[in-house]
């Protein structure tokens, strides 16, 4: 599919609302109309405009069109040039008894709670810590693609995180990660990054498409750590992601 097959797809653009990253800020998006397409071409098309900066909120696929900001930078990662440092390493060993499971979205009391005591530990900022049943639905389970997964990371029987990531034709996108912010000295996020980079090596894809990187966000801050990261810079051109060592844009 070609940048061309986009054109018959429709838009609109959100009013201003908060900025759920940076403080002060008002956002707005650029979102895709849904359409009835049939299953193989609504992939296509999903996976078309994934490689060309878009994201998805459940069903609802967009990318930032704010009036004056662009700070969300949409990355992936190549997933055959990525070598893990040290402490991804470590994390890796750390996880190592963890047995994933992959299902279609559905549904479950404990995913719920799990999703729940990770919003109120670590979004307390934000409004999803008060996401009811429908809401969490809504936002993670309701996808316009049949291939969306699931996938349960279990220690002796005790769920400690889940992923929603969608299968794409050229990679994974990494839709959202939620895990049990109360376990001492983990490192649940960065495994479950390693573990997707896996999946992507097993399927045979090339990226790992991880959404959008803002320097000044520390909600961000971790994807920075998976090198060598590309930057999408409009045209449907994808180039390299250079960063200094503390994690800001090196000036070319």
């Amino acid at each position: 599919m070609h940048q061309n097959d986009l054109h018959p797809l429709r838009f609109f653009v959100t009013e201003a609302y908060p900025c759920s990253y940076l403080a002060g800020h008002m956002a707005r998006s650029q979102v895709q109309e849904p359409m009835n397409d049939p299953a193989t071409t609504a992939t296509q098309r999903y996976s078309a405009m994934v490689r060309r900066g878009f994201r998805r909120s459940g069903p609802l696929t967009y990318r930032p069109c704010c009036d004056l900001c662009h700070a969300c930078i949409p990355v992936r990662l190549p997933v055959d040039l990525f070598i893990p440092d040290r402490s991804q390493r470590r994390a890796e060993r750390r996880h190592a008894g963890l047995v994933a499971t992959v299902h279609p979205p559905a549904f479950s009391p404990e995913h719920f709670e799990l999703y729940q005591r990770y919003q109120r530990a670590r979004h307390r900022d934000g409004t999803m810590e008060h996401d009811n049943p429908e809401q969490y639905r809504q936002f993670l389970l309701a996808s316009p693609i049949p291939e969306t997964r699931l996938v349960e990371f279990r220690e002796q029987g005790h769920l400690r995180m889940v992923s929603v990531i969608d299968p794409l034709a050229d990679g994974i996108s990494s839709v959202y990660t939620f895990f049990d912010p109360d376990l001492p000295g983990a490192s649940l996020g960065t495994y479950g990054v390693l573990w997707q980079i896996e999946a992507c090596r097993q399927l045979q894809l090339p990226y790992l498409y991880l959404g959008y990187w803002i320097s000044a966000s520390r909600k961000m801050s971790y994807k920075a750590r998976f090198q060598p990261l590309e930057a999408y810079s409009g045209g449907g051109q994808w180039k390299s992601l250079a960063l200094n060592e503390t994690g800001q844009i090196q000036n070319s």
